[in-house]
């Protein structure tokens, strides 16, 4: 490429060269004055060529699009969430401002590629595939345990994952230990599929005459078995029967309503699972039409019409995912950043939905809840 100190050389000689030539063709008797005015500088335009010309010009319009192409390409995240992203808002929210934190803006510095799998736990495979093949430079997996279960395998080992989770990483085989997760990967841990037992005794709580409840689970779900085991296990040393209805898809959950009312329940206990988060609000309906008072570890069942929720803060969760996903794009490689693990918990009451339910919340629970939506 020419160098524009050149280029401009040539092109002032050319155009000093045409203006002598017309006010000659307009004044023949001011060529020796126009000759002085011009010097040296209009005689070696006549040097120049058209064809060197026409070269100068391809140069120079060339200028601007070397100096785009020297700029370094922006790295791109590849956001994967097993929800959708009507009901991601919060998280992505939550997730945009972590990675602010740690300097990186959207558009700005930094490129987010999102998939969202929309409960259909069987894309995300694919999803995570697409996003290894557009070469991101770290894999975001959030929206639920199963978007970094299913993502890992496809992941080569020379793509960081950072992950927000609510099972046990170590117990389904995602890391190695918590301070040293090994294999390019950590993320965020918030216990929430731990808290099953809590929650029982928290439904137990709320409904102390209710002798059989109902366990609505997604069988497909990573945490499922775990969710179910010590869920029944707290329900037994309360002495409570526990009725299991499953539900995978949208239009299962009907179904499984029919199988709790069926079974004579009194109250129900939600798994955390990604597709009951999207279907919050009808989950929360249903409970309230068949007057089955409904808790889960999610503060968005609560506040879909849920009658509690108690568990750990997702969106401070996805905060933290955002500042370590900042972190891995620095540099900092991801087996070096142990695993994080929530430690605020959250007790939310929905003093409507006890209402509708025409449900009297002790004040004992009312006390030591963190929010009361009224």
């Amino acid at each position: 490429m020419r160098d524009p100190r050149d280029v401009i050389a040539v092109l002032a000689r050319f155009l000093l060269f045409r203006a002598k030539e017309l006010i000659d063709r307009a004044a023949p008797n001011n060529c020796d004055m126009v000759s002085k005015w011009f010097g040296s500088w209009a005689r070696r335009g006549r040097d120049v060529r058209r064809r060197d010309f026409i070269s100068v010009l391809g140069g120079a319009a060339a200028w601007p699009f070397a100096a785009k192409a020297q700029h370094p390409p922006l790295p791109v995240i590849g956001y994967l969430s097993s929800r959708s992203p009507g009901n991601s808002a919060n998280i992505v929210a939550a997730f945009r401002e972590g990675l602010a934190e740690a300097g990186f803006i959207d558009e700005q510095n930094v490129l987010i590629e999102s998939r969202f799998a929309e409960g259909d736990f069987e894309r995300l495979p694919t999803l995570a595939a697409e996003l290894v093949r557009r070469q991101v430079n770290v894999l975001v997996a959030t929206g639920g345990t199963v978007s970094v279960v299913k993502a890992k395998p496809v992941v080569p080992p020379t793509i960081p994952v950072v992950f927000a989770m609510g099972g046990d990483p170590i117990k389904l085989g995602i890391v190695a230990s918590l301070n040293r997760p090994g294999d390019n990967i950590t993320g965020v841990s918030f216990l929430i599929n731990g808290l099953a037992p809590k929650v029982i005794e928290l439904l137990h709580q709320l409904v102390p005459k209710a002798g059989v409840i109902g366990l609505l689970i997604d069988p497909k779900d990573p945490n499922s078995a775990s969710d179910t085991r010590e869920a029944q296990i707290a329900a037994d040393t309360l002495g409570l029967k526990t009725v299991l209805a499953k539900a995978s898809t949208e239009g299962e959950i009907d179904s499984a309503f029919t199988t709790l009312v069926e079974g004579q329940v009194a109250a129900i206990f939600v798994e955390p699972d990604p597709l009951f988060v999207d279907q919050s609000k009808r989950i929360a309906e249903l409970a309230v039409r068949y007057a089955l008072p409904a808790v889960s570890q999610l503060r968005s069942f609560a506040e879909a019409g849920g009658l509690a929720s108690y568990g750990t803060s997702i969106t401070a969760a996805n905060r933290q995912l955002g500042v370590y996903t900042g972190r891995v794009l620095k540099g900092t490689k991801p087996a070096d950043l142990p695993v994080v693990q929530s430690t605020r918990f959250e007790l939310v009451i929905n003093l409507k939905t006890a209402k509708a339910l025409g449900l009297e919340v002790p004040w004992t629970v009312s006390l030591r809840a963190d929010e009361v939506i009224e």
